[in-house]
């Protein structure tokens, strides 16, 4: 294939600016699927991104397109996710295209992640062309916008596509502008194999596939391949490009090009998103750099309701690690739920989006333990400890100092909701550091706050007090010294791990008490008293009480002395006492997951 017409491209914007409507079309214009399809986001096959309007998976297509100069162009298209907790999916894509489709909202303008998402393209040198899409909608200020993505981007104004993707308009101008302005792939044919494996997913039939981008060299069907980090070879079974929406076999894949291969791999661990494929007659000298390794922000426990199922999560999350490499995991052992894992996560709607995949895609029926972050504590001995739970937390007396994770907010908002969303920011324990209007009714907002005050509701209190309008995006800034204390829940005196948690020491009152009164609600009476504490240390600091069951031990006796009724009053007396001393308080499931949302 001559290098010269591959182009290789993504598309990049901020949640529901439409990406994955201007890719339909794209499919559409292109002949990749008839013009009768009506089914709508193509590229997004889980159910999951079809009921909630979102991508969550990069997606991957290889499309044909006749230019107006008379040359057949082949495009690989990469439709890329738009929320902030799915950057890693956008990076690792960016890594293996030359150029991207910037799609801004003509009705919202530029947003956090329309931003974040521009420069991201930028530190990976690529060919940006801007598009303002939804111009057919009646809250359209395409002057406004176009003003906002010359000061704010500094694109000039006649680089800017006009596009409706619901209406199919513009989409022939941003095909001609990606063969016209991206540039072919680098790298030569002639040079030993050398190919970068962007993504991965699980076929019950095929086992792994395998989607690579060719650097260098050609990948052939019947070569013998090695992947350079695990020091690996295997035999290639299947080689082809993803074509029509369809896997499509091909004899080889040459420099510059973007398909997939299938090699009998069945254990999902054996591959690492971001390695080095190379041929092992002739192999390359040195692997490609791969991908930065994306550190999660958000940890909780995952545990299976029946115990039995703990085998079926295990696979299970072997499996979706494969197609989400920022997923970590590691085994946990609770004394409240048994077996289970301790999973890390980029923010709170990528855990979301994890457990509603395992319990959907492997019909499981899983419980999440309150979401946290990982903090840092210099012991006085001069050790430090990472810990991400409350069982890790060593006691007071040891510890010299801790430390938190803060992350640099950015916030794009109305300028009538300043009051409002600083407060917000600050009652969270953020610290302002600049502001920047762009255009006479948004202002752009940066903080320094700690990552446990954002990672839960903070997202959805912004937007209320938006109105809809804001918009937010994050990144890790470091670790800085804190108060911190852990909160432990004490039943009948029994501490339960599953409600421990760790929190600065100002909101520690307020939400002691939120959990004891929330607790008495959710516990059922039992035949005795249950006393629900929180401590902090040594120091009782909320507490409330669930009345025993009354049971009336004296209705069988009628008429006769009152000491026969004295003695069944103290038999029971004494009964209640023993319960409480040795019963066991019964939890039901739903007072766990009301927890989580307190």
């Amino acid at each position: 294939m001559d290098k010269s017409l591959i182009r290789n491209f993504s598309i990049i914007a901020h949640i529901d600016h439409g990406k994955s409507t201007l890719a339909d079309r794209i499919l559409e214009a292109t002949g990749a699927v008839d013009r009768k399809h009506k089914g709508d986001q193509l590229l997004d096959d889980m159910d999951l991104e079809k009921e909630r309007g979102i991508t969550i998976k990069a997606s991957m297509v290889r499309l044909s397109y006749h230019s107006i100069d008379d040359k057949d162009y082949v495009l690989n298209l990469i439709d890329t996710p738009g929320h902030v907790d799915f950057t890693y999916e956008v990076s690792k894509s960016l890594a293996a295209c030359e150029g991207a489709i910037l799609v801004v909202d003509a009705g919202q303008g530029i947003e956090a992640q329309t931003v974040a998402n521009y420069y991201l393209a930028q530190e990976n040198k690529l060919a940006i062309i801007p598009v303002i899409n939804k111009i057919d909608l009646v809250n359209a200020d395409v002057p406004r916008v176009k003003r906002q993505i010359v000061s704010v981007l500094g694109f000039k104004e006649e680089e800017i596509i006009l596009a409706s993707a619901k209406e199919g308009r513009g989409i022939e101008d941003i095909l001609e502008r990606v063969a016209e302005k991206i540039p072919p792939p680098a790298g030569e044919i002639t040079n030993p194999l050398k190919a970068l494996v962007f993504d991965c997913r699980f076929d019950t039939f095929k086992g792994v596939v395998v989607f690579v981008r060719v650097m260098d060299g050609e990948l052939n069907s019947r070569a013998q391949i090695k992947l350079m980090q695990k020091g690996q070879t295997y035999k290639i079974e299947e080689l082809g490009v993803f074509k029509n929406l369809k896997y499509s076999q091909a004899e080889s894949l040459s420099c510059g090009e973007v398909g997939y291969f299938t090699a009998n791999i069945r254990d999902p661990r054996e591959i690492i998103i971001g390695d080095t494929i190379t041929d092992t007659k002739k192999p390359c000298q040195a692997a490609l750099p791969g991908y930065r390794t994306l550190k999660p922000l958000v940890f909780c426990g995952i545990y299976p309701v029946n115990a039995g199922d703990f085998p079926n999560l295990r696979d299970a999350i072997d499996k979706l690690k494969l197609s989400d490499a920022s997923f970590v995991f590691e085994p946990e052992n609770s004394q409240s739920f048994g077996s289970g894992f301790r999973c890390g996560f980029l923010g709170l709607l990528h855990m979301e989006i994890v457990q509603e995949r395992l319990e959907r895609e492997y019909n499981l029926n899983l419980i999440l333990t309150v979401p946290n972050v990982v903090y840092r504590i210099r012991k006085r001995d001069g050790t430090a400890i990472e810990v991400d739970t409350a069982a890790k937390f060593p006691p007071p007396q040891d510890i010299q100092e801790a430390l938190e994770p803060y992350a640099i907010l950015l916030m794009i908002i109305p300028v009538d909701s300043i009051e409002a969303v600083c407060e917000l920011a600050k009652s969270r324990r953020g610290a302002f550091q600049a502001n920047e209007y762009l255009g006479e009714d948004r202002v752009k907002l940066i903080f320094d706050i700690p990552l446990s005050e954002i990672i839960v509701d903070f997202y959805d209190r912004m937007k209320s007090l938006t109105r809809g309008y804001g918009s937010l995006d994050y990144e890790f800034k470091g670790y800085l010294p804190t108060q911190l204390v852990k909160l432990d829940i004490m039943l009948n005196g029994v501490v339960c791990d599953a409600f421990s948690l760790l929190l600065h020491k100002d909101k520690a009152m307020a939400k002691a008490q939120a959990l004891v009164t929330r607790l008495k609600e959710l516990i059922p009476r039992q035949l005795f008293e249950v006393a629900i504490q929180a401590k902090v240390g040594g120091q009782i600091i909320a507490s409330e009480k669930v009345r025993s069951q009354g049971k009336h031990v004296t209705a069988k006796c009628y008429g006769g002395d009152i000491t026969r009724k004295r003695k069944l009053w103290e038999g029971q007396k004494q009964g209640k006492k023993r319960l409480k001393q040795f019963g066991k308080v019964e939890i039901p499931q739903e007072a766990f997951l009301e927890v989580l949302r307190i």
